[in-house]
Protein backbone atom coordinates (compact mmCIF):
# COMPACT_ATOMS: atom_id res chain seq x y z
CA UNK A 1 0.00 0.00 0.00
CA UNK A 2 2.82 2.56 0.68
CA UNK A 3 4.56 1.86 -2.53
CA UNK A 4 1.68 2.18 -4.12
CA UNK A 5 0.89 5.68 -2.68
CA UNK A 6 4.49 6.59 -3.17
CA UNK A 7 3.92 5.70 -6.82
CA UNK A 8 0.35 7.71 -7.20
CA UNK A 9 2.59 10.78 -5.37
CA UNK A 10 5.34 10.68 -7.83
CA UNK A 11 3.51 10.15 -10.77
CA UNK A 12 1.07 13.14 -9.44
CA UNK A 13 3.83 15.63 -8.84
CA UNK A 14 5.36 14.83 -12.96
CA UNK A 15 2.21 15.73 -14.25
CA UNK A 16 0.93 18.48 -12.19
CA UNK A 17 4.45 20.97 -11.91
CA UNK A 18 4.10 23.36 -14.55
CA UNK A 19 7.05 23.39 -17.15
CA UNK A 20 9.71 26.09 -17.36
CA UNK A 21 9.56 28.24 -19.75
CA UNK A 22 11.60 28.52 -22.42
CA UNK A 23 14.81 29.99 -21.88
CA UNK A 24 15.80 32.65 -25.02
CA UNK A 25 17.69 31.36 -27.74
CA UNK A 26 21.05 32.60 -27.52
CA UNK A 27 22.78 30.05 -29.71
CA UNK A 28 24.84 27.21 -29.17
CA UNK A 29 28.59 25.96 -28.99
CA UNK A 30 28.74 24.78 -32.22
CA UNK A 31 26.16 26.53 -33.76
CA UNK A 32 26.46 30.07 -35.60
CA UNK A 33 26.94 30.89 -39.31
CA UNK A 34 29.28 29.46 -41.62
CA UNK A 35 32.75 30.52 -42.05
CA UNK A 36 33.17 33.72 -43.86
CA UNK A 37 29.81 34.69 -42.74
CA UNK A 38 28.52 36.98 -40.20
CA UNK A 39 25.17 36.51 -38.14
CA UNK A 40 23.19 39.01 -35.91
CA UNK A 41 20.26 38.63 -33.39
CA UNK A 42 18.79 41.75 -32.58
CA UNK A 43 16.12 41.12 -29.56
CA UNK A 44 15.66 44.88 -29.44
CA UNK A 45 18.24 47.65 -31.02
CA UNK A 46 21.24 48.26 -29.32
CA UNK A 47 20.08 51.26 -27.12
CA UNK A 48 21.96 54.54 -27.37
CA UNK A 49 22.83 54.67 -23.67
CA UNK A 50 26.13 54.44 -22.09
CA UNK A 51 27.84 51.00 -22.63
CA UNK A 52 30.86 49.32 -21.07
CA UNK A 53 32.98 46.73 -23.74
CA UNK A 54 34.38 43.77 -21.77
CA UNK A 55 37.10 41.63 -23.41
CA UNK A 56 36.83 37.73 -22.23
CA UNK A 57 40.42 37.45 -23.04
CA UNK A 58 43.15 39.62 -22.55
CA UNK A 59 45.52 39.21 -25.69
CA UNK A 60 47.08 41.99 -27.94
CA UNK A 61 44.75 40.86 -29.97
CA UNK A 62 41.41 41.21 -27.84
CA UNK A 63 42.66 45.27 -27.17
CA UNK A 64 42.84 46.15 -30.60
CA UNK A 65 39.55 44.55 -31.44
CA UNK A 66 37.52 46.14 -28.44
CA UNK A 67 38.98 49.59 -29.34
CA UNK A 68 37.33 49.43 -33.14
CA UNK A 69 34.29 48.26 -30.90
CA UNK A 70 34.59 51.22 -29.16
CA UNK A 71 34.80 53.68 -31.94
CA UNK A 72 31.82 52.15 -33.36
CA UNK A 73 29.71 52.08 -30.88
CA UNK A 74 30.85 56.04 -29.98
CA UNK A 75 29.93 56.40 -34.27
CA UNK A 76 26.12 55.71 -33.22
CA UNK A 77 25.83 57.96 -30.24
CA UNK A 78 26.87 55.81 -27.26
CA UNK A 79 29.03 57.18 -24.78
CA UNK A 80 31.13 54.50 -23.58
CA UNK A 81 31.91 53.48 -19.75
CA UNK A 82 31.46 51.18 -16.77
CA UNK A 83 28.41 53.38 -15.10
CA UNK A 84 25.89 52.52 -17.48
CA UNK A 85 23.27 49.11 -17.35
CA UNK A 86 24.42 47.95 -20.31
CA UNK A 87 27.36 45.52 -21.04
CA UNK A 88 28.83 44.28 -24.31
CA UNK A 89 31.14 41.19 -24.18
CA UNK A 90 33.72 40.34 -26.75
CA UNK A 91 34.88 37.51 -27.66
CA UNK A 92 37.85 36.65 -29.75
CA UNK A 93 39.72 33.93 -30.35
CA UNK A 94 41.83 32.83 -33.52
CA UNK A 95 42.52 29.05 -34.39
CA UNK A 96 44.93 26.95 -36.97
CA UNK A 97 43.82 23.24 -36.99
CA UNK A 98 46.12 23.01 -39.61
CA UNK A 99 48.67 22.83 -37.07
CA UNK A 100 49.67 26.59 -37.69
CA UNK A 101 53.75 28.11 -37.79
CA UNK A 102 56.86 25.50 -37.23
CA UNK A 103 56.85 26.14 -33.21
CA UNK A 104 60.42 27.44 -33.26
CA UNK A 105 59.26 30.05 -35.72
CA UNK A 106 58.90 34.39 -34.64
CA UNK A 107 59.75 35.46 -31.32
CA UNK A 108 57.06 34.40 -28.19
CA UNK A 109 55.14 36.79 -27.04
CA UNK A 110 55.46 40.99 -27.53
CA UNK A 111 59.12 41.39 -27.93
CA UNK A 112 59.88 44.39 -25.58
CA UNK A 113 61.41 47.62 -26.78
CA UNK A 114 64.57 46.77 -25.23
CA UNK A 115 65.42 43.53 -26.97
CA UNK A 116 68.23 43.79 -29.59
CA UNK A 117 66.64 42.00 -33.00
CA UNK A 118 66.20 38.89 -32.96
CA UNK A 119 66.78 38.44 -29.54
CA UNK A 120 64.22 36.16 -27.43
CA UNK A 121 63.88 36.98 -24.30
CA UNK A 122 60.91 34.75 -22.70
CA UNK A 123 61.27 31.24 -21.62
CA UNK A 124 61.41 28.21 -24.26
CA UNK A 125 58.60 26.33 -25.07
CA UNK A 126 58.53 23.04 -23.42
CA UNK A 127 60.66 20.00 -25.17
CA UNK A 128 57.40 18.14 -26.22
CA UNK A 129 55.92 19.16 -29.06
CA UNK A 130 52.30 20.36 -28.56
CA UNK A 131 50.02 19.32 -31.21
CA UNK A 132 47.69 16.93 -32.38
CA UNK A 133 48.15 13.19 -30.85
CA UNK A 134 45.70 11.65 -33.37
CA UNK A 135 46.06 10.08 -36.13
CA UNK A 136 42.99 12.09 -37.79
CA UNK A 137 43.68 14.48 -40.86
CA UNK A 138 44.38 17.84 -39.67
CA UNK A 139 40.86 20.21 -41.23
CA UNK A 140 41.81 21.66 -44.47
CA UNK A 141 39.66 25.05 -43.13
CA UNK A 142 42.75 26.89 -42.14
CA UNK A 143 43.74 29.15 -39.59
CA UNK A 144 40.27 31.04 -38.64
CA UNK A 145 39.50 33.98 -36.47
CA UNK A 146 36.11 33.89 -34.93
CA UNK A 147 34.57 37.19 -33.07
CA UNK A 148 31.25 37.12 -30.51
CA UNK A 149 29.70 39.74 -29.44
CA UNK A 150 26.85 39.92 -26.59
CA UNK A 151 25.10 43.30 -25.20
CA UNK A 152 23.06 42.44 -22.36
CA UNK A 153 21.36 44.80 -19.75
CA UNK A 154 23.39 44.28 -15.87
CA UNK A 155 20.04 44.70 -13.72
CA UNK A 156 18.27 42.03 -15.47
CA UNK A 157 20.71 39.74 -17.23
CA UNK A 158 19.12 39.85 -20.27
CA UNK A 159 20.76 39.70 -23.95
CA UNK A 160 19.64 42.22 -25.52
CA UNK A 161 21.28 41.97 -28.98
CA UNK A 162 24.41 39.32 -30.56
CA UNK A 163 26.59 38.98 -33.45
CA UNK A 164 29.25 36.49 -34.69
CA UNK A 165 31.45 36.33 -37.70
CA UNK A 166 34.40 34.45 -38.40
CA UNK A 167 36.66 34.13 -41.35
CA UNK A 168 39.52 32.43 -42.47
CA UNK A 169 42.64 34.40 -42.14
CA UNK A 170 46.78 34.55 -41.56
CA UNK A 171 47.69 35.26 -37.91
CA UNK A 172 49.32 38.67 -39.42
CA UNK A 173 46.10 39.63 -40.79
CA UNK A 174 44.11 39.03 -38.16
CA UNK A 175 43.71 42.41 -36.78
CA UNK A 176 42.72 43.76 -40.35
CA UNK A 177 40.47 40.85 -40.88
CA UNK A 178 38.61 41.44 -37.09
CA UNK A 179 38.11 44.74 -38.28
CA UNK A 180 36.49 44.36 -41.44
CA UNK A 181 34.07 41.83 -39.66
CA UNK A 182 33.16 44.70 -36.56
CA UNK A 183 32.65 47.67 -39.39
CA UNK A 184 30.27 44.42 -41.50
CA UNK A 185 28.70 43.90 -38.28
CA UNK A 186 28.08 48.40 -37.01
CA UNK A 187 27.04 48.69 -40.67
CA UNK A 188 23.55 47.59 -40.15
CA UNK A 189 23.43 46.40 -36.77
CA UNK A 190 19.95 46.70 -35.50
CA UNK A 191 18.08 44.13 -37.35
CA UNK A 192 18.20 40.49 -37.57
CA UNK A 193 20.25 39.06 -40.58
CA UNK A 194 22.92 36.73 -42.00
CA UNK A 195 24.96 37.78 -44.52
CA UNK A 196 29.18 38.64 -45.67
CA UNK A 197 31.36 38.46 -42.88
CA UNK A 198 33.54 41.13 -44.90
CA UNK A 199 36.66 38.87 -44.76
CA UNK A 200 39.57 40.59 -46.59
CA UNK A 201 40.64 38.52 -49.85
Amino acid sequence: MRIALALFAVWTLAHTTSAPAPAQNYGSIGGGPKLGELEIKAWQPIPKTKTAVQLSSDTRLGRELRRQVMIRLSQRGNEIGFSGRNVMRLDVSYFDLMGGNPRDAGVLGEQPAYAETGSNPFLPLPANPIGRNTSRTPSTAGPTLRISLSLYNVDTGKVLWSATASCQTRSDMAQRAGEMMINSIFDNADKNRVGDAGCPL
